[in-house]
């Protein structure tokens, strides 16, 4: 065998000697290289993330911005909204007084235009009331009006006034006479006449009068339903007498 061989052979053979391959680092600097190792391989990994993700069009410290700056917006208008809301709500509580009072005000107006009209109205009668106080003593019956309430009822009023100067009160009653038509079937049925307080005796207080100088009567009359009042007569008489003191007719066409 050569001895090149032989030297071959008890270098690297089964017989070779041993070797032994000893470090001269101690424990804990071992551990010192391995978490070098471990931190600069979680750098480059996050480097390598974030570049990563720039270089895919992901940036997510923009997107991180953004969303700052979203959420900012969301606050803000969040804090408009409820802004707008407590004013919407007391717009429409101005709103709802101010339409109360309109209406209220209006009530008082459409009130106050009765009133003045009736004072109006109460004025002219004094007024020629005052004029006639020189005059003879006499009954007249003044603003007969009749009008209707519904479907088959109307309301009258009429104003009995005595001149002169009088020094007892005048003690009588009304009649009043209302001639209806319409109201049956049939296109030539005839007109029918409604007396009060004979046909309706519960209007008889109505019609009761008692005064000095001079008395409002109003009342309701009561037609069949769809016929109209065409014609009223009314007469004024003092108790005791059969003929009438005062009369008054009125047309309705």
């Amino acid at each position: 065998m050569p001895l090149w061989w032989r030297r071959v052979r008890q270098q690297f053979g089964i017989s070779a000697p041993r070797m032994a391959v000893r470090t001269s680092l101690p424990w804990w600097g071992r551990g010192v290289l391995v978490l070098a190792l471990l931190a600069i391989i979680g750098g480059m990994w996050w480097w390598g993330f974030d570049f990563g993700q720039i270089f895919g069009g992901f940036n997510r410290k923009e997107v991180e911005s953004r969303l700052v700056t979203l959420q900012a917006d969301v606050d803000r208008f969040r804090a408009e909204a409820t802004d707008l809301r407590t004013r919407n709500t007391t717009l429409e509580s101005e709103l709802a007084m101010n339409k109360g009072a309109q209406e209220a005000l209006s009530r008082q107006v459409t009130e106050l235009s009765g009133e003045n009209a009736q004072v109006k109205e109460e004025l002219a009668f004094l007024q020629k009331l005052v004029s006639d106080s020189s005059k003879g003593e006499g009954l007249t019956i003044q603003r007969l009006a009749i009008e209707a309430d519904g479907e088959d009822i109307w309301r009258y009023s009429l104003l009995v006034v005595r001149g002169g100067n009088p020094k007892d009160e005048f003690v009588g009653r009304v009649v009043l006479r209302a001639t209806v038509s319409g109201g049956t079937p049939g296109l030539d049925a005839p007109a029918r006449t409604i007396e009060l307080p004979t046909d309706e005796p519960e209007s008889s207080p109505a019609l009761s009068l008692k005064f000095k100088y001079y008395q409002r009567v109003e009342g309701l009359i009561r037609v069949p339903s769809g016929a109209r009042v065409i014609a009223v007569a009314v007469r004024a008489y003092e108790s005791g007498q059969s003929a009438p003191r005062a009369t008054r007719t009125l047309s309705l066409g």
